[in-house]
């Protein structure tokens, strides 16, 4: 068997902590709750918010990682993406520092694809799944005030919509404030982490 993140083997799943999965469509806000959640649990070792290694420039909303597609596709040759997934034409992968944290036990919240999930558990012994949700003209309107797409291209997000491979475990109708959804979050984690410690 070949190395791979974080020293795990080929066919061995990441444990024993948790990789907390939070999915939903382009526009529910998934990054503005996690931020949220990112500043209540600042300064705790136990949890880990990934920060995405994309194959797009740096720019406006989510602050990720920026590499080549070559240089993602020889990292991910050599095995050191814990997970990875295509989507909207673009390459995401966690890094090892995922692997690492879960090996001690910790959780890891990551702002993930529905596409992935069972490439997800096949990867990880504990994954928990938030499905952050929104109405459609919601999300229309926070793509476009994004800045990120052409209305084309918001228009064929809107269209996309993959089905969860299960139920997730919290679902959050992201219409409220987003305290109110970030409080949710918040909630959930803690209760994750009370029960992996």
């Amino acid at each position: 068997m070949t190395n791979t993140a974080a020293g795990a083997r080929e066919g061995d799943r990441f444990g024993p902590g948790t990789l907390l999965l939070v999915v939903g469509p382009s526009g529910a806000g998934k990054d503005t709750l996690i931020d949220i959640a990112r500043a209540r649990f600042a300064g705790d070792p136990r949890v880990l918010f990934a920060r995405r290694l994309v194959t797009r420039p740096s720019g406006t909303g989510e602050a990720h990682g920026t590499l080549s597609e070559a240089e993602f596709d020889a990292l991910l040759a050599e095995g050191r993406f814990p997970l990875s997934w295509r989507a909207h034409g673009l390459s995401y992968a966690l890094g090892p520092e995922v692997a690492e944290v879960i090996a001690q036990g910790g959780v890891v919240v990551a702002n993930g694809s529905r596409a992935t999930l069972p490439e997800a558990r096949r990867r990880f012994a504990r994954v928990r799944v938030v499905h952050v949700t929104a109405p459609v003209p919601v999300r229309a309107a926070r793509l476009a005030m994004r800045g990120r797409e052409s209305a084309d291209d918001i228009a064929e997000r809107l269209a996309r919509a993959p089905e969860l491979d299960v139920a997730p475990d919290l679902t959050i109708d992201n219409v409220g404030t987003p305290t109110e959804g970030g409080t949710r979050l918040v909630a959930f984690i803690a209760e994750e982490l009370a029960t992996v410690a």
